[in-house]
């Protein structure tokens, strides 16, 4: 399997993005912002197919519109954005232009499935190039700034007193999730982002109460999809962003269940303690 490069590009691409999406995605839940990253992804769609159509790299068009749009809201307010009917509302928009951009390019059939459904069978040398760099400016931040916004994401009354600069950290913030939002595009594609993004922190959440451990634990379960993922779909030919989205979904009830277990246990020592006759 590894003597192919085409193998090799698409573990080490889908390495990095698990590991930077599963770092990330602790924050996203923590801050309540599920839906913005799924907003991102489809702006994200409209625009590789404007850059489809233009003749450039999709991975420059989806930073450039996901970038737009991550400082358009952290401008408007987050709050704006948390209505059903807005969120309905951008979602069509953009994904009409991008069906739009994709009628008038040449390239329109692949690159329907490729931008919906993801392409880390085809990511090349210097994709993965880029990919590692966007996600380590990415981690790099993350790290830097892990105090401040671990303090605003759990704790968001504290640090307004604490006198955090809160615009500024939402806005960075935004700006982190819509390029690891574009990269995670690449991988899973639009439709099925929430995959790496949302679902490997659910399942840390469930595991652990410490930040730290929560994020280990999410890139641990979100490399672990993708490696299996791309094991399996190179040995059935089947997608691959499937697997990946089936294993990541198997790992998420498995402890949904466990904790649900743990927790009754939890509850009949407490009431045995509490009533021993």
């Amino acid at each position: 399997m590894f003597q192919y490069d085409f193998m090799q590009h698409a573990f080490l691409a889908g390495t990095i993005v698990a590991i930077m999406c599963g770092s990330i995605g602790v924050f996203v839940l923590a801050r309540g912002l599920p839906f913005i990253a799924h907003t991102f992804s489809h702006i994200g769609f409209s625009g590789a197919a404007f850059a489809l159509y233009l003749g450039v790299d999709p991975l420059n068009g989806m930073l450039l519109f996901t970038c737009a749009s991550a400082l358009a809201i952290g401008r408007l307010g987050i709050n704006m954005f948390r209505k059903d009917a807005v969120i309905s509302v951008i979602l069509s928009v953009f994904l009409g232009l991008g069906l739009l951009f994709l009628s008038l390019s040449s390239k329109q059939s692949n690159a329907v499935t490729s931008l919906l459904f993801g392409t880390v069978l085809g990511i090349s040398t210097v994709d993965v190039e880029k990919i590692a760099f966007l996600s380590t400016v990415v981690l790099c931040v993350l790290i830097l700034g892990y105090k401040m916004l671990t303090f605003d994401s759990f704790d968001p009354v504290g640090a307004q007193a604490a006198g955090l600069p809160i615009r500024f950290i939402s806005i960075a913030f935004l700006l982190l999730l819509s390029i690891a939002t574009a990269e995670a595009v690449q991988i899973v594609g639009a439709l099925l982002v929430f995959t790496l993004m949302t679902t490997p922190a659910a399942i840390a959440q469930r595991l652990t109460h410490s930040v730290s451990r929560m994020i280990l634990l999410s890139s641990l379960i979100s490399v672990v999809g993708v490696w299996a993922g791309l094991v399996l779909g190179f040995y059935t030919n089947a997608p691959v962003s499937f697997f990946i989205t089936a294993v990541e979904g198997i790992l998420y009830f498995t402890s949904l269940g466990w904790s649900t277990l743990r927790e009754r246990r939890v509850s009949e020592r407490r009431y045995t303690a509490l009533d021993p006759l």
